[in-house]
């Protein structure tokens, strides 16, 4: 016979009916910030030449000088300067205002060959150089971008040999 005042507890899974919504929220919160992670942010140079300098101040030490359209991973955002990561996974600061919100990739590979579709059989579109900035205008199935050259040429081209997508 069991005592109404009796401080056993159920045992097995029924004994943690209590910790489940928390497990519950957790598991959300671990889903929503690991999705945010990923989702890198990304802009481009907006000046036809920007200086990146190792602190957030022009009195720092300028490391390098970046032309109009050369693609940044935000980092930080503050007022008025941005830690970003360039291509090659440097970090630096630049001033906000002299990024745009414009969608830039740089090319990575010895070249790059856009094509007419996604389809690696499509006919060629234009061909892009080691680091000519591209416009990105979208991402397509199978791992394929969307991209403009400066010329106005549009193509499909592998997201693997291009970096800022």
């Amino acid at each position: 016979m069991r005592n109404a005042c009796s401080s056993r507890r159920p045992r097995g899974r029924a004994s943690n009916w209590r910790a489940e919504p928390v497990r519950a929220l957790a598991a959300v919160f671990l889903l929503c910030a690991g999705a945010a992670a990923q989702a890198a942010d990304y802009l481009s140079v907006g000046e036809n030449a920007a200086v990146l300098y190792d602190a957030p101040s022009r009195e720092a030490k300028a490391l390098y000088v970046v032309s109009r359209h050369y693609p940044l991973e935000v980092i930080v955002n503050l007022e008025a300067w941005v830690k970003v990561r360039d291509h090659a996974g440097a970090l630096s600061w630049i001033e906000r205002k002299l990024l745009t919100d414009r969608r830039m990739v740089v090319v990575v590979a010895p070249s790059a060959q856009a094509r007419q579709q996604p389809e690696e059989g499509a006919p060629l579109a234009f061909v892009a150089a080691q680091n000519v900035a591209l416009e990105l205008l979208g991402v397509a199935p199978g791992g394929w971008l969307r991209v403009r050259h400066a010329d106005g040429a549009n193509g499909y081209l592998r997201a693997n040999l291009v970096w800022g997508a």
